[in-house]
């Protein structure tokens, strides 16, 4: 089970919960990558990432030499690894050095969504997002806002405690993939009643919806 991160130390300003939710989701759409303020941090960067590349990341391909990807299916897609101490390839100096032509992976990625879910990035090698996550705080406009959170945390909770009723067993099991199926079917658990429901048929219904929203994506169009 992924562990719920602890209090931090210090504190990092979020953003408005309901902003920041309909911007991810726009962003896991493929409309347009994530607005995240990084500052000096490159957590993401010495993580022990692997970073898909999707044929569309042409300009990152010609800047990552190849003894760095991995051809992964389907036909044309890659998969760049990470150095022997969990750092990108990519980092020097603590600095991307394709930033300009980062992947869409890299565009996308926003740690702010285990926040959001209430979780952790990972275990030890995932210490420096962890931090991170621990000190991010969200702000609300309105209830809507609070609400929205509680239930993306619902979800998360849901994903991670009853995978065994997904169909075939399959529910995401890395923090990631948690967090971001929360994100993408929140709106299931919007009614705190949600979770008293048949747990094969609530998670029956986080399948179709996610399906749904990808389906919506403009990535697969």
């Amino acid at each position: 089970m992924q562990s719920v991160p602890t209090e931090s130390a210090h504190t990092l300003p979020a953003g408005t919960f309901g902003a920041w939710l309909k911007s991810t989701r726009a962003s896991l759409q493929g409309e347009g990558g994530s607005d995240v303020p990084c500052g000096d941090c490159v957590g993401c960067c010495v993580s022990s990432y692997f970073i898909p590349l999707r044929p569309k990341d042409t300009a990152a391909l010609h800047e990552i030499p190849a003894k760095f990807l991995s051809a992964t299916q389907p036909r044309g897609n890659w998969v760049m690894g990470y150095r022997d101490d969990g750092t990108c390839p990519m980092l020097r100096d603590r600095k991307c050095s394709i930033y300009a032509h980062r992947p869409q992976t890299c565009r996308d990625y926003d740690c702010r969504v285990f926040a959001a879910a209430g979780m952790e990035a990972g275990g030890p090698d995932k210490s420096v997002i962890n931090e991170r996550v621990r000190a991010w705080r969200f702000t609300y406009a309105d209830e809507a806002d609070h609400a929205a959170h509680r239930a993306v945390q619902a979800a998360a909770t849901f994903i991670r405690e009853k995978r065994e009723h997904f169909p075939g067993g399959r529910a995401p099991t890395a923090p990631t993939g948690v967090a971001v199926l929360a994100v993408k079917v929140y709106e299931l658990f919007l009614d705190e009643a949600a979770e008293r429901r048949d747990a094969e048929a609530l998670a029956a219904d986080v399948v179709k919806m996610a399906r749904a929203f990808d389906a919506a994506s403009t990535d697969l169009r």
